[in-house]
């Protein structure tokens, strides 16, 4: 059974527990990610989002299909069990053509929703919350649950097993917020209750028995980055009581950043799903960084660096992180390789990317990194090489920088996951 449909309940019996979402399509991340699953006997959820995958191919290029060979593929390089793996698709709604009128919108959805359920998606987030080109905006939150049934009923016909489902109309900005954010307000109880409320008569309206398989709700617990900064957990105990009313769990998005103790509160107070996406693949970038810094000393003679490549690459390809960075050139230098929200993600799947990174390591190759350089520009992996968890190679070094971030979010989470 997946441990999603069994969080509302072993937190009822005061046994909170959690699950990281993978929100990634780097090859690195979800390898790392299922490796560390492999180890700790934990079910691991993979998320793709709408903007990412979807019958036109996001932009990644894959359909829901498509991802899913793609995730299974890695897994059998890493040893995975498959019947640990749950996929999810995240913020499926009419966002991606949200420049069209609703019903159009609306339709491309459907369609969209029906892919990742006919594909074995069992973790569906119901998002119909933003407003299309004939809508009001703000739309109202019964416009937004009649929606979202609607796209459930899509997926309940075209889905191989029942999927659960996360609702939600408080939905952070995916990626993470444009400017530098000094406080949030969490989501107020009433609005929960209401939001559950709403979808329940909507999808009694469509005479859907899929409403008890909603496990999730988004809300705002408080937390979120910037570019530049992170705001920390900061307790939402009327929240945490509205779950007393509530069999379900919260779902909190945007927790990249969040300290160990942080997650674990979030966890305790009842937010059970943790989505984690930039985080990763700030960890990632740091890591290769790391090793072009490392190579810059050992082979001065090399043509390029990777951060050249990259700043070439971004320049010339401005769309991913031009709208998304303010401020003087020199800043948005500054952002493109070190922001929060970490919008180079966007293009390490690029031919001139991946060439880089591949000449990159094969400077290394098998061969250990120096373990002073590696004390000087990888510091956070030096205890673990030290003590022989960490082989000083550079794949080893890339794994375990991002392995420290899941190992976080696993830790918070707790108990080992049922299987099967």
């Amino acid at each position: 059974m997946s441990l999603l449909l069994t969080l509302p309940k072993l937190r009822s019996l005061g046994r909170p527990t959690g699950i990281t979402s993978v929100c990634s399509a780097h090859p690195q991340v979800i390898g790392a990610a299922l490796a560390l699953g492999r180890t700790q006997g934990k079910q691991v959820l993979i998320e793709a989002t709408c903007n990412q995958v979807n019958q036109d191919g996001g932009y990644t290029g894959m359909t829901p299909a498509a991802f899913r060979r793609f995730v299974e593929a890695i897994a059998d390089v890493e040893g995975f069990d498959l019947t640990n793996l749950i996929l999810g698709g995240d913020h499926l709604g009419p966002n991606p053509w949200k420049h069209l009128p609703a019903e159009a919108a609306m339709a491309k959805a459907c369609t969209m929703i029906a892919a990742y359920a006919a594909a074995g998606f069992t973790k569906l987030h119901l998002d119909a919350s933003m407003s299309c080109a004939d809508d009001p905006t703000p739309l109202p939150d019964a416009t937004i649950a009649a929606r979202s049934a609607r796209l459930a009923a899509v997926a309940e016909a075209a889905a191989p097993t029942p999927p659960v489902y996360v609702i939600g109309t408080e939905v952070p900005v995916p990626g993470g917020a444009l400017e530098t954010v000094e406080h949030l307000t969490p989501t107020t109880p009433d609005a929960a209750r209401a939001t559950y409320e709403l979808h329940r008569t909507a999808f009694a309206a469509l005479g859907l028995t899929a409403f008890d398989r909603i496990v999730g709700l988004v809300v705002q617990p408080g937390v979120e980055f910037g570019n530049e900064n992170v705001v920390p957990y900061p307790g939402a105990p009327a929240l945490t009581a509205a779950l007393a009313d509530l069999p379900l769990v919260y779902e909190a998005h945007s927790t990249d950043y969040q300290t160990g103790p942080a997650l674990a509160a979030l966890v305790r107070d009842g937010f059970a799903i943790l989505k984690v996406g930039p985080g990763l693949t700030f960890a990632l970038r740091e890591a290769l960084y790391g090793l072009d810094h490392i190579a810059g000393t050992l082979f001065p003679d090399r043509p390029a660096t990777l951060r050249g490549t990259m700043e070439r690459l971004m320049l010339t390809a401005p769309d991913n992180w031009a709208k998304y960075y303010p401020g003087s050139p020199a800043h948005q230098r500054l952002q493109r390789h070190f922001s929060y929200s970490d919008r180079i993600r966007y293009y390490w799947a690029d031919p001139q990317a991946t060439a880089a990174v591949s000449d990159l390591m094969a400077l290394f190759g098998t061969s250990a990194v120096p373990e002073p350089l590696i004390s000087q520009y990888l510091a956070a992996s030096y205890p673990a090489v030290m003590t022989d968890d960490c082989a000083p190679t550079a794949p080893a070094l890339i794994r375990a920088a991002i392995t420290r971030v899941l190992a976080t979010y696993s830790d918070a989470c707790g108990q080992t996951f049922p299987s099967g």
